[in-house]
């Protein structure tokens, strides 16, 4: 029943987060690694978003992150945005992977107690030969 529960909890968590992503209508540039123009909306387009969006800002900031920024640099907004944009989109790849872990155990967990449960029956049959 545990692996049940966890197999459920993952597929909402992921549909959820994936929703959310999409809902966002955040579109993947031409210039990224790969996904160009998909609509991020799972754990390898948030991540590859993630990645441009640094890249982006490094080109802003002339290779500059924001701490190596100086404080009234104009730039340093962008910069700043950058880094929370790809703070939430990772946020959203871990999610995945963490509904990805809970549904491999809960698949474990169905599949551990079949192996149990097939040992029991054995075991009761040859004590009563």
């Amino acid at each position: 029943m545990g692996g049940i529960a966890l197999i459920a909890v993952g597929i909402v968590v992921w549909v959820m987060v994936s929703t959310q992503l999409r809902a966002e209508n955040i579109t993947i540039p031409d210039d990224a690694i790969a996904f160009q123009g998909q609509t991020v909306a799972g754990p390898l387009t948030a991540f590859v978003q993630a990645d441009i969006i640094q890249h982006h800002a490094l080109e802003a900031s002339a290779g500059s992150t924001y701490s190596e920024l100086a404080v009234d640099d104009p730039i340093r907004a962008t910069v700043m945005n950058a880094s929370f944009l790809r703070a939430s989109l990772f946020t959203s790849v871990v999610s995945f992977g963490v509904a990805a872990f809970a549904m491999g155990v809960g698949i474990l967990s169905i599949l551990f107690g079949w192996a149990l449960r097939a040992l029991a029956v054995r075991r009761s049959a040859a004590a009563t030969d």
